[in-house]
């Protein structure tokens, strides 16, 4: 998978969406309650993305599917022209509408992530102010 906005674009008609992973997300579990993965198996967030979800996340009431210890948090980054190649990590709502009102296309990607056992999975990308880019 590529961080490149063009990744979201839709195959054929090229019109801008927003693809959400719920399926994936609720597979994996799945496996996961019928024993098939280990927890170190589905509980891998990378340290960095650990940092984010605890310093700059949006809460949710969502309760870890993993632990079911904690509320999982959602981080956000982006990714576009003029942005660092590893992304931007978004700190807030205010800072994710400032960079939709920039030019180029931006594409976002949403993380839920555990901050108690690390469970971590990509729950949507979408691209910013799409109307601008096409």
């Amino acid at each position: 998978m590529t961080f490149r906005p063009g990744a979201i674009r839709g195959a054929e008609s090229g019109t801008p969406g927003e693809i959400d992973y719920r399926l994936a997300r609720r597979a994996l579990i799945s496996e996961f309650k019928k024993g098939r993965l280990a927890q170190h198996d589905v509980c891998d967030a990378h340290p960095e993305l650990r940092r984010a979800a605890q310093q700059c996340s949006e809460a949710t009431s969502m309760v870890c599917p993993i632990c079911e210890d904690d509320h999982v948090v959602l981080v956000s980054y982006v990714f576009g022209p003029r942005l660092p190649a590893h992304g931007r990590c978004i700190t807030s709502k205010s800072e994710l509408r400032a960079l939709a009102k920039r030019s180029g296309e931006f594409a976002c990607y949403v993380v839920e992530v555990c901050p108690s056992c690390s469970w971590n999975h990509l729950a949507r990308t979408f691209l910013l102010n799409p109307a601008r880019s096409a």
